[in-house]
């Protein structure tokens, strides 16, 4: 039975895909300082969640009937995660990859720029408290 979208971003799948990365890079984990596979531990985790975001968003337009060459709904993901006793971790996807339109300017859905939105709102409050 496939799993709904919200399913793949739970905890077990993503601690799976992320052990599965650490698997298939032990080589280079295993030379690593402790600092250096905190950061590669986030980095993977980063592309776990980037990749399930994607496959979420394929299997809730599976059925859907799209037109040649457009893709379907954009979804925009954000995930805030526990990472130490005061932190807090943010990891944002998008499905499909937003279109870099240069100066700093990107294109996305109605969703996207609404998680955009929130996230550089979330970041303007945090330089505030910051100061």
């Amino acid at each position: 039975m496939p799993a709904t979208p919200d399913e793949l971003l739970a905890e077990p799948p993503v601690a799976a895909a992320v052990a599965a990365l650490a698997e298939r890079n032990r080589h280079h984990f295993e030379t690593m300082s402790e600092s250096e596979r905190g950061e590669a531990i986030a980095h993977w985790r980063d592309l776990a969640l980037s990749v399930l975001t994607a496959a979420g968003a394929e299997l809730a337009r599976v059925g859907d009937i799209e037109a040649p060459g457009v893709q379907g709904p954009g979804r925009a993901v954000i995930v805030f995660e526990d990472s130490g006793e005061d932190q807090i971790a943010v990891h944002a996807s998008f499905h499909p990859q937003l279109e870099d339109l240069g100066d700093g300017e990107v294109a996305g859905t109605p969703a996207q720029a609404a998680a955009l939105e929130l996230l550089n709102d979330m970041a303007g409050d945090a330089e505030a408290g910051s100061q």
